[in-house]
């Protein structure tokens, strides 16, 4: 990857490779989030998707995630414009937002163990959905670091 891809060169310039490269592997935007139907306001759990492993906060299945998890949302060039629920520390969202990535972020730190050392992911802090009953999603919602207003 480029040194400083994210901040000097346009995104549609980037490789495929620093595209991937941007994420900080924090695992938040795997949460099972719920959205109020009155409001539209969305709301993380401690719960994740049934391919994340939870401890290292990397899909176990990321080729074919779409094939398992229909709802799964690639990001992409053009959407993470959009995509309002990606949590507020996301990389791709300060990107998008001509934000500074932070200083745990490996691509500033070098180290990719940073994120999790800073308390940033949800490594060991979640369980999987395939543990917990839909009814209960309500009683798991979270605010996790970096995400409160």
């Amino acid at each position: 990857m480029r040194d400083g891809f994210w901040k000097n060169l346009p995104i549609n310039d980037w490789t495929n490779k620093e595209w991937e490269g941007l994420c900080d592997g924090c695992g938040k935007c795997c949460l099972i989030r719920l959205e109020d139907e009155d409001t539209g306001d969305i709301y993380n759990t401690d719960v994740h998707c049934k391919l994340l492993d939870g401890a290292n906060c990397r899909c176990t299945n990321y080729e074919n995630r779409r094939d398992y998890v229909e709802d799964c949302v690639q990001l992409t060039r053009e959407n993470i414009y959009e995509l309002s629920w990606l949590p507020k520390t996301c990389a791709y969202r300060l990107v998008a937002e001509n934000k500074p990535l932070f200083d745990w972020h490996y691509l500033i730190s070098g180290d990719k163990d940073t994120v999790h050392n800073a308390n940033m992911s949800i490594a060991h802090m979640t369980t999987s959905e395939i543990h917990v009953k839909v009814r209960n999603l309500p009683r798991r919602i979270k605010i996790w670091p970096g995400e409160g207003d």
